[in-house]
This record gives structure tokens, sequence and C-alpha cells, in this order.
């Protein structure tokens, strides 16, 4: 019973990892159609200057792991809003251009991080209290879990407050249900997709601060692999549904957890889970058919 409570609890922390990484790109690909191949970049710059910030403030304690994550955020939207400006703008409706483009950079910026950083992993030195345990019903859980968690939660509300609650989340919200109706209207879509970037690449840079948490190194290629699984949790939840992401990234990783303790197989697991939600149900778990 402990063991799996255990792999329940911690597949959720690492659900939470994926959903930080995946809420960006469903609403990115929800409202402009754009499947970013860039994002993890974001995720992984966030990361590196995350951590620069963090071992120069308090190496290993929590005021430098609190300004990280604050880098983590600013760098993560500044870096999306810039890429969506500088490159993705032109190429709206030219689907094929945005994949060459989004995948070129992620290879680029790979490299760069390589250049500046190395390849090799580098260990982090974590609060104390993030390596210790805290008891559940006799089971030891992980605190960097519950970090995670809370992160992820804070996050989703936050996103959700900002598309129920303002003028640009009626926007946002409108042209995921119907771009084509909103631009009819005459309302100009183009800032609102620039804050659906920066919005989703702050999403990713608080995941790129946390993933060096919970796997306790960074390094160039995280974001790239992490990407992964964002796109699997992604299209079974449904392209542009918050709530079928935060779904889906819970299934997926507890899948993952359980399949991986008992047989070895989660990656395998959680492609055939995404084989069986494509043919049974396209849209997702939560998506809806755009007419």
């Amino acid at each position: 019973m402990s063991t799996i409570l255990l792999l329940l609890i911690t597949g959720v922390g690492l659900g939470a990892l994926y959903f930080l990484v995946a809420s960006g790109l469903s609403l990115i690909y929800g409202l402009m159609g754009v499947l970013n191949f860039a994002h993890g970049s974001f995720l992984t710059l966030a990361g590196f200057l995350g951590w620069e910030v963090s071992r120069r403030i308090g190496d290993g304690s929590w005021p430098g792991l609190i300004a990280g994550m604050l880098v983590g955020l600013v760098v993560g939207a500044l870096v999306a809003a810039i890429t969506e400006l500088v490159f993705i703008r032109r190429l709206y409706n030219r689907h094929i251009e945005q994949v060459l483009v989004t995948v070129g950079l992620g290879l680029a910026t790979v490299a760069l991080f390589e250049g500046i950083w190395g390849s090799d992993p580098i260990q982090i030195r974590l609060p104390e209290w993030l390596g210790q345990t805290t008891e559940v019903l006799g089971t030891h859980v992980p605190n960097d879990r519950w970090l995670l968690i809370g992160a992820a939660v804070l996050v989703l509300v936050l996103i959700v407050l900002f598309l129920q609650k303002t003028s640009y989340g009626l926007v946002i919200r409108a042209g995921v249900e119907n771009r084509t109706m909103v631009t009819a209207l005459g309302i100009d879509v183009r800032r609102a997709f620039t804050i659906v970037f920066a919005i989703g690449g702050a999403a990713a840079g608080l995941g790129g601060v946390l993933a060096s948490v919970y796997f306790g190194t960074v390094s160039p290629h995280q974001g790239t692999s992490l990407l992964i699984y964002a796109f699997i949790v992604t299209v079974i939840g449904g392209l542009g549904s918050l709530s079928g992401a935060a779904i889906a990234s819970v299934l997926v990783a507890v899948i993952q957890q359980f399949a991986n303790y008992y047989w070895g197989i989660g990656d395998l697991a959680i492609v055939l889970a995404l084989a069986v939600v494509v043919l049974v149900r396209p849209t997702g778990l939560m998506g809806k058919v755009k007419h």
C-alpha cells in the first residue's frame, strides 16, 4: 500500500512538472495553431539563468531558489514574447515554415547552451528541506514533489483567473473557440498572441527551474526531453484545453511511474496511451472539434 501511495504522489509531482511545460504549449496551439518546437529552449535557458542567479544569491538556500524561480518566470516570458514577435508573427498560417523555424531554433539554442555551460549535466544544491521526506500514511514522500505540486496549482489558478477575469483573457478564450470569428469582429488578436506566448514561456521558465529541482541537475538537453512529454500531454488532453492539459499531465505521469516501477516500460506505456487516445478520441480528452 505504501508503495502504491508513493508512486501516486510522486506521479502527481512529475505531472505537475509536465503541466508547467504543456500548459503554454496547449494554449499557443489552441489559439494560434502554432506547434512551437522551440518551447523547450525557453525552459532550458530559464533553468540555467535561474541556477546562475540562485547560486550567487545563496547556493542551496531558499532566497536563492525563490530568486531563481522568479528569474525563470521573467526569462521564459521575455524570450517567448521575443520569439513570437521576431520569428512567428510573420509565419502565421504557414505551418511548414513554423515547424522548420522553431525546430531550427531549438537545435541552435541547444548548441549555444552547450557552448556556454558545457554538455554535461551540472549538479545543483538545494535547500535542505527539499532533500528530506514527509511521512504520509506511512509513506515517505520526497519534499520536492510538494513544491512542484504547489507551483503547478498556483500557475493553473493564475492562468484561469487571467482567462476568466481580464479582457485579454476573453479574446484568448474566444480565439481558442473560433479564431475566425474573433478576427471577423475586427479585434486585433496579435497582441493577444504575444501575451499567450509570454504566458506559456513564463510557465515553461518556472518549469525549467523546478525541473532542476526535480532532477537535481541542469543540462542543455533538459528542455528537449521534457518537450516530448509535453507534446504527448497536450495531444492526450486536447489541443487548446488547459483543463485537459492538467488532467493528462497527471494521468501520463502516474502511468509512467507505475509502468516504470513494475515493468520498466514507462515511456512505452505513455506512447501506447497516446496511440489509444488518438485512435479512440482524436480531439483528446477535453478537446473540441473546431468549426
